[in-house]
């Protein structure tokens, strides 16, 4: 099992950057896949970037490819989402998700964190 906690998020405007991290628990941090999720206000939540265990291949929503990086440090049991040329469309709470080997969908998540994106 594997717990996990967002930090990062903020107000900021169009264009600026932002760095969200995601501090997982666990030993087996290596073995499981990781992504962000997003949800605004009145929407589902939808998948925005993954990334596989062992620095496996990563995959990104069209709407953010080229402008969002995820990438993970199975030292420290991180995982981040650096986010370029922010949009207002990009407002919306954060959330890390887990996936382990065997599982078929991502079944841990941490809390969220806010983003929220000034036109």
């Amino acid at each position: 099992q594997v717990q996990l906690v967002e930090s990062g998020g903020g107000l900021v405007q169009a264009g600026d950057s932002l760095r969200l991290s995601c501090a997982a628990s666990g030993r087996t941090f290596s073995m499981y896949d990781m992504a962000w999720f997003r949800q605004a206000p009145g929407k589902e939540r939808e998948f925005v970037a993954g990334i596989s265990r062992n620095f496996g291949p990563t995959s990104y929503a069209h709407s953010v490819k080229g402008r969002f990086t995820i990438s993970r440090d199975n030292a420290k049991n991180t995982v981040d989402l650096q986010m370029i040329s922010l949009k207002s469309e990009d407002t919306g709470v954060y959330y890390c998700a887990a996936k382990g080997a065997y599982d078929s969908r991502y079944n841990y998540w941490g809390q969220g964190t806010q983003v929220t994106v000034s036109s």
